[in-house]
């Protein structure tokens, strides 16, 4: 029979292949799904991985959703690389979405150009504050990161409600809970034409470089990846895993704002209660598939957006209900942590 056998060292070539085989594996649960469901799988597998990328348009709505998704990701890889569990990136969205709201409604007809920057800026901020909360709690009080970062979420959705229920309430929105559209100079500006595409996307490509360089060419991510992988080396060789923590929350709370920013000033235009669009659960996701190495995190961006959209495209045009696409998310995250056990151990035939 068959048995798994540990390794003598982790398989390099199964980090890169575990991926692979848990998308392939997700494809065929997913054939299977739609065959149970009644429906055609070759329709199915049309939706999710050919609609999204059949033409240029297509292709934009793509970077549309791949890029916060791709923003906050690359945050959370840094948080993880130090070992420290930001399960919250959901509320950090939402609170740079606030404030981010909170400067775009101040502006006017009057107002110059200079509203965007600062609009971006106080999403970071915000995103900042509230991943700052965990990271107090975790350093004075010992908390648990995972916790407390978790429950955030929830104080986070409770205060977007009673913003756009209560005082932010737009007077002339006919009672629905959302603030007034922003300003036209409150808009992110857009790369082309007929496209939702913004400058967001440039932002995401130049902070794969970023955090690229910070975790592999900088002396200050070298000290977050030993914190993550030796904890005791660190404290040995003179690291401060206080300043770790920090760093690794502040970094990835910024990322997420900046995400939430860039929704509700961008494709959005303004602060409704649907802003909490799972970003910040799937983004999880997004980091563990791309192996928690920026250039991955790219492609794996690009394959949740695919989820997303031909989930979407599932409901209108098969009658699927909209959790499909929080079912197929689902699946490739247990493939992956299924497959990943060929990183560690191998399959060996015993009689």
């Amino acid at each position: 029979m068959l048995r798994l056998e540990v390794r003598p060292q982790p398989s390099k070539g199964w980090g890169y292949a575990s991926p692979l085989l848990a998308l392939a594996i997700t494809v065929v649960i997913g054939i299977l799904l739609f065959a149970v469901l009644g429906k055609d799988p070759v329709r199915g597998l049309q939706v999710f991985f050919w609609e999204p990328i059949k033409s240029t348009y297509a292709l934009s709505e793509l970077m549309v959703k791949a890029t916060p998704l791709l923003i906050i990701a690359l945050g959370l890889a840094v948080c993880f690389r130090s070992n420290v569990w930001n399960i919250g990136a959901e509320g950090q969205y939402i609170l740079g979405a606030i404030f981010a709201a909170g400067v775009a409604l101040t502006a006017d007809k009057t107002t110059g150009p200079w509203i965007v920057p600062a609009v971006l800026a106080a999403g970071v901020v915000g995103g900042m504050v509230w991943a700052g909360i965990v990271a107090l709690l975790r350093d004075r009080f010992n908390a648990n990161e995972i916790l407390v970062s978790l429950m955030l979420v929830y104080v986070a959705i409770q205060v977007l409600n009673f913003l756009v229920y209560g005082p932010w309430k737009d007077p002339q929105g006919y009672n629905f809970p959302q603030t007034k559209t922003f300003e036209a100079v409150t808009q992110i500006p857009r790369l082309m034409d007929g496209s939702r595409v913004n400058v967001g996307l440039l932002l995401a490509l130049a902070g794969v470089a970023a955090v690229w360089v910070f975790l592999f060419r900088t002396y200050a991510g070298y000290a977050q990846l030993v914190g993550g992988l030796a904890p005791a080396a660190a404290r040995y060789a003179g690291f401060a895993s206080r300043r770790a923590l920090w760093t690794a929350l502040l970094v990835s709370g910024g990322a997420a704002g900046l995400a939430g920013g860039l929704e509700v000033a961008g494709p959005i235009g303004q602060l409704t209660p649907y802003v909490p669009a799972g970003y910040g659960f799937a983004a999880i996701i997004v980091a563990f598939v791309g192996r928690l190495h920026p250039v991955g995190i790219v492609f794996s961006a690009i394959l949740m957006s695919m989820f997303y959209i031909g989930g979407e495209l599932a409901q209108s045009r098969m009658g699927l209900p909209k959790s499909i696409t929080g079912v197929f998310q689902g699946l490739l995250l247990f493939a992956l942590l299924a497959c990943d056990t060929l990183i560690a151990y191998r399959l060996v035939w015993k009689k």
